[in-house]
Order: structure tokens, then C-alpha cells, then sequence
């Protein structure tokens, strides 16, 4: 569980993740991504759609308590995390796809969310699971969560040098922030961990893989560049992990605020170390197609 000095320090660095995607934003990105209707559309689709579907299709597959059944709903219906613009970077994708990926799905997932959260929890209610989510409390967060990211913009605009040490420290943060939970969470709930079965690592490690090849399979039906391949496959792959947690820690108490935080935090941990090892795979194949000149999507 999370105690409440947690829920403090989880909630300042939560604000300071989404001030550091802010202060990476200007207005004229959202009128870019206005005129780029494609790039908006893979966003939406890939991380909207593909993600929200296989939490669903996991949650019904695999043998798990409820709890983690709503862990890997909750997790797959979250936006794009900030980290997918650094394993991008390193994989030599397309940054500035990742970076509108990123932004739409984080500004669209305040009226996503709540909306996939509803329709999904239905079809797991007609499987006969009772699944009670309290979605005034998700819709709250989400809300709050958008003030740093003005307030982020509104560095950036009144200072560019400011806005850039801003944005370099929230991304920074959010690698601390998986070094804070393997250190925090993971320990005081190791005895839970160890009596978990072993589906609920599977699903947490699976949700993120499935992303990426979905991703990827996504592009290449598509025909794109393996630049925007290799983006589209690693934004669809990684989801917002610290917005989950604070979601679960925000909504959730007890012994159920316990369970449904395995899926996040164990997603969390290993999404990182399968982004690592994806992101050596990309850097490694291809070598022939990057020669060849990039689409015209971004």
C-alpha cells in the first residue's frame, strides 16, 4: 500500500513529470499537430486503441483477482509516458512524432480515459466480474494533472532557458521515479508480491510487449518509414506508468489500492528493461532502410 507520506511525495513528483512535458510544449505544437492529421490519427489509434484492447483481452485471459483485472484496464487506458521520447531518441526514431504522440494522448486522455474506463468496465461487468471504479475520482486527477502542464508552457514562453532546464528535470524525474518505487513500493509490499501469481507478472510484462509489436505491425501495414517504425512501436509499447500509480494511490485504498497498484508499479518496472533491450534491437536493424529518405508523416 501507499502511506500517506508516499502519497505526498508521489503527487509533487507526479507535478513535476507533467511540468517538464509542459515546458517541452508551445502553442504552435498543437497547431502543428492540427495540420498533421495523420500523425494525430496513428496517436489516437495506436495508444487508444490497440492498448485499452489488450488490457481488456489480458484482464479476460489471464487467471487473476479483480483487482489486477482493473490494474491492467487502468494501465492500458493511459497515455503516452514522457520516457518513450528518450528510448526514441537512443533508437533513432522519429522524435518529434514521439513528442506529438506523447502530447495527444495526454491532452485527448481527459476525455478518453473516463470514456474507455466506462465502456470496457461494462463488457468486464457482462463477463460477470463486479467491477466498481470510481471514475469521478480518475476524472478529478486527470483534470488537476493539466494544470502543470499550463503552467509548464507558461515557463517555456517566458523563458526558453528555463522552460529547457524544466523539461530536462521532469524527464530526469521520471527515470527516479521507477528507482522510487523499486526502493519504496516493491519492498513494503514484497511478501504480497511473492504470494502473487505469476500471471500478474505476466500481464504486467505482456501489456507492454504486446504494445510494441502492435505498434509496429500498425506502421508497417501502414507503410511508413522505419524511423516512424521504430516511434510508433515504442509509443504504443510505453504508457504513462507514475499517471497510473497516482490514479490507483489517489482512488483506491487498503488491501484493494494494493492489488490494483501491482499491475502499474510491476508494468513500471519492466517496461523500462524491455524498452532498453527493444531500443538496442532498432539500433542494430534496419541499417539498409535508414539510408533511404524519410516519409513525409512528420
Amino acid at each position: 500500500m501507499v502511506g500517506a507520506f508516499e502519497q505526498a511525495l508521489l503527487a509533487a513528483m507526479i507535478f513535476v513529470i507533467m511540468l517538464g512535458m509542459g515546458a517541452s510544449l508551445t502553442v504552435r505544437d498543437f497547431t502543428l499537430a492540427l495540420k498533421r492529421p495523420q500523425g494525430l490519427a496513428i496517436g489516437l489509434i495506436s495508444q487508444y486503441g490497440f492498448m485499452p484492447l489488450i488490457g481488456l483481452g489480458l484482464a479476460l485471459i489471464l487467471p487473476v483477482p479483480l483487482e489486477i483485472k482493473i490494474g491492467l484496464l487502468i494501465m492500458g487506458c493511459m497515455p503516452g509516458g514522457t520516457t518513450s521520447n528518450i528510448f526514441t531518441y537512443f533508437s533513432k526514431g522519429n522524435l518529434a512524432l514521439s513528442v506529438l504522440m506523447t502530447v495527444n494522448s495526454t491532452v485527448f486522455g481527459v476525455v478518453l480515459i473516463p470514456l474507455l474506463l466506462v465502456f470496457y468496465t461494462q463488457i468486464l461487468l457482462t463477463q460477470g466480474y463486479p467491477v466498481d471504479v470510481p471514475l469521478g475520482n480518475i476524472i478529478s486527477t486527470l483534470i488537476i494533472l493539466l494544470v502543470p502542464v499550463a503552467i509548464g508552457m507558461l515557463v517555456r514562453k517566458i523563458n526558453a532557458n528555463w522552460g529547457a532546464v524544466v523539461e530536462l528535470g521532469g524527464g530526469a524525474l521520471g527515470v527516479f521515479f521507477i528507482l522510487f518505487i523499486l526502493v519504496s513500493w516493491v519492498p513494503r509490499n514484497w511478501q504480497f508480491l511473492m504470494e502473487t501469481s505469476i500471471f500478474t507478472f505476466i500481464g504486467a510484462i505482456l501489456l507492454g510487449l504486446l504494445g510494441f509489436l502492435f505498434g509496429y505491425l500498425f506502421s508497417a501495414m501502414l507503410k511508413l518509414h522505419p524511423r516512424n517504425s521504430r516511434t510508433i512501436a515504442l509509443e504504443t509499447g510505453i504508457q504513462n506508468g507514475p499517471l497510473a500509480i497516482a490514479i490507483v494511490a489517489f482512488t483506491f485504498s487498503g488491501a484493494q489500492q494494493q492489488a490494483t497498484m501491482a499491475i502499474p508499479a510491476l508494468y513500471s518496472l519492466f517496461i523500462v528493461i524491455s524498452s532498453t533491450l527493444l531500443t538496442l534491437w532498432f539500433r542494430q536493424a534496419n541499417a539498409a532502410a535508414e539510408q533511404k529518405i524519410p516519409d513525409q508523416l512528420m
